[in-house]
């Protein structure tokens, strides 16, 4: 029975789990986030070219082809209808009848001189004659609308698959967090590399973490964002990306993990969310690379593994250790803690050095005799000797 009450007491229960946190970014970069309820659907369409590049390739592609498809068939209705109204198609046989468009026999001649029109192709089979006025300016009106199309949609196309998207994908950041000490302070690391040759210009990183709070009035901020200084106001947030870079957040006075200890951090809950961005050195174009760490993500006390070697003339870097860290001696109190100790260090170090020098000034002084009047006029340890007066008294 005590066995059994032993098995089914609450300290034998397993701990409670806790509920994995939703990702606002992915790993990859995705934003995990759907707009829902969008009433004013019309604002998508002032911007059209926008919303045309934004669509997915199956949906870029089918439009593509009904822009076309759906223009060749209006105006070889249109054609086919002037063809019909003029009564072309009554007088296919007669050679002294002049149509508006030879060879025009019907709806598919129509559609394929519509193709022709707009494609300027001009086979020459099927040609517009000089007795037709209506069909002069349905031609000019046409080729003007053509060229348009021609122009919207190829312009579409070319940023489309122009996007520097797909440059991001090479851009890699390390899969886990790592906090240890740099120069005696805490610091929060995460690693950032280039797999190209051909590099990013004038790259830059920012650091968001996100977590809920509550303001002192009691409104609840489900997402909020705060920064994380990773270098800005001294100019190390500016990168020159040709090997791995090792990106620090250090832990001050300023920043959100200022009082949160190991055990505090694991208690946490809360994404830093790491942006990338900078011009691809071929196009140009401005490109933008995101990752995000949970809490589970940032390993506490360790360092990350160097990744970069000197051979014969230049410098090699294994992607291979990209990702990994080791384990280094890292305190588990918190940056404020930490910082408080060395204080009261440096404190005792600065009281207990001229103390020590006082007592090594008495022990010379006592052996040099109590009486001697050299030894009473010299200064011990930033002490004035006695005026004369006292002095000859």
């Amino acid at each position: 029975m005590a066995q059994e009450n032993a098995a089914f007491s609450p300290a034998a229960e397993e701990p409670p789990r806790r509920r994995g946190r939703q990702r606002y970014v992915e790993k990859d970069g995705r934003c995990n986030v759907q707009h829902g309820n969008v009433r004013e659907t019309y604002r998508y369409l002032t911007d059209l070219f926008t919303t045309l590049v934004d669509l997915q390739w199956r949906l870029s592609l089918l439009f593509f082809v009904l822009a076309y498809a759906l223009t060749w068939l209006f105006f070889g209705a249109i054609w086919w209808l002037i063809a019909y109204g003029r009564g072309d198609l009554e007088h296919l046989e007669d050679t002294a009848w002049t149509p508006c468009v030879n060879n025009l026999n019907g709806f598919v001649a129509a559609f394929l001189f519509s193709i022709e029109t707009e494609t300027t192709i001009g086979y020459g089979h099927r040609v517009i004659t000089d007795q037709c006025p209506e069909g002069i300016v349905l031609l000019l009106l046409q080729a003007i609308l053509g060229s348009m199309v021609n122009a919207f949609m190829v312009g579409c196309m070319f940023v489309k698959i122009s996007q520097p998207n797909k440059r991001a994908a090479t851009l890699v950041f390390s899969s886990h967090a790592v906090v240890s000490l740099r120069d005696g302070r805490l610091c929060l690391m995460f690693r950032v590399g280039d797999l190209r040759s051909s590099h990013i210009v004038e790259a830059s990183i920012r650091a968001k973490l996100i977590r809920s709070r509550q303001t002192l009035e009691g409104e609840f901020i489900p997402l909020h964002q705060t920064d994380l200084s990773v270098g800005f106001d001294t100019g190390d947030d500016r990168l020159f990306l040709v090997s791995p870079l090792v990106i620090s957040h250090e832990i001050d006075a300023a920043s959100p993990f200022w009082e949160a200890s190991r055990r505090a951090l694991e208690r946490d809950d809360f994404e830093i969310v790491v942006i990338l961005e900078g011009m691809v050195e071929a196009t140009g174009m401005t490109c933008q690379a995101r990752s995000s760490y949970l809490v589970d993500e940032v390993l506490w006390g360790h360092r990350f593994t160097s990744v970069l070697t000197l051979e014969d003339g230049f410098y090699e870097v294994d992607y291979a250790s990209f990702h990994e860290t080791f384990e280094v001696p890292t305190p588990s109190c918190s940056a404020r803690e930490l910082a408080e100790a060395a204080a009261r260090l440096d404190a005792h170090l600065y009281w207990s050095i001229p103390s020590r020098l006082d007592e090594k000034v008495e022990e010379e002084g006592a052996g040099e005799g109590a009486g001697g009047e050299a030894g009473a006029d010299k200064e011990q340890n930033g002490c004035l000797p006695p005026p004369e007066s006292e002095s000859k008294v």
